[in-house]
């Protein structure tokens, strides 16, 4: 009987583990989506680079929208640096319609999208990273193959103009990190619109 209550609370604790989502300095789980060209792209694809840049975002969120040019200049200057951007869908398109794989296809199409566009058809991805908000960004560094979380929250602290933006989050992260500092902050608040789960009935 002790050893069913043990077992009982080691299940409990790692599911609430689970529930609260990644931390700054945890270890970043692997993952295999579908990117908007049909191929299928994992965290281990990027085991050479300094790190990655994981951003969930979608298609109909404002927010989102509005970041969608400052992350295609996000990855152009910072993927030559060892830090490329992969970007997630973790919204149920039966829900939205706009967040629909094809409709995923065409966005990263007209935006001339410079990264992968995965969707998270299964959402298995989004509730363990502990992602909420479109846009949620997870700065991962790479060390020996293992990714570990590095920055949590905002790309910056205007999602209405990026011109007015006095705090630039994301890029002051990958500048610390490019000079071997820790982030600072290493945590933000994501602004953006609530991530759509699939509805259980």
């Amino acid at each position: 009987m002790k050893n069913v209550v043990i077992m009982a609370c080691i299940v409990l604790a790692s599911i609430s583990t689970f529930a609260q989502g990644y931390k700054v300095g945890d270890e970043a789980a692997g993952f295999k989506l579908k990117n908007v060209d049909d191929k299928m792209v994992s965290l281990s694809d990027y085991s050479k680079e300094k790190g990655v840049v994981l951003i969930f975002t979608c298609n109909h969120c404002p927010y989102s929208v509005a970041y969608e040019d400052r992350i295609v200049a996000i990855d152009k200057e910072f993927k030559a640096k060892g830090y490329p951007v992969i970007a997630i869908n973790p919204n149920d398109p039966v829900q939205y319609a706009d967040d629909s794989f094809e409709n995923m296809k065409v966005r990263a199409k007209e935006k001339g999208f410079t990264f992968p566009y995965l969707i998270d058809e299964k959402q298995e991805v989004y509730p363990v990273y502990g992602a909420t908000k479109t846009p949620h960004v997870y700065l991962l560094k790479n060390k020996g193959g293992k990714f570990t979380v590095a920055y949590i929250g905002a790309i910056d602290n205007n999602s209405n103009d990026a011109s007015q933006a006095t705090e630039k989050y994301l890029e002051s992260a990958l500048n610390n990190l490019l000079a071997d500092k820790s982030p600072n902050p290493a945590e933000t608040k994501a602004i953006g619109c609530s991530i759509k789960g699939k509805n259980p009935n």
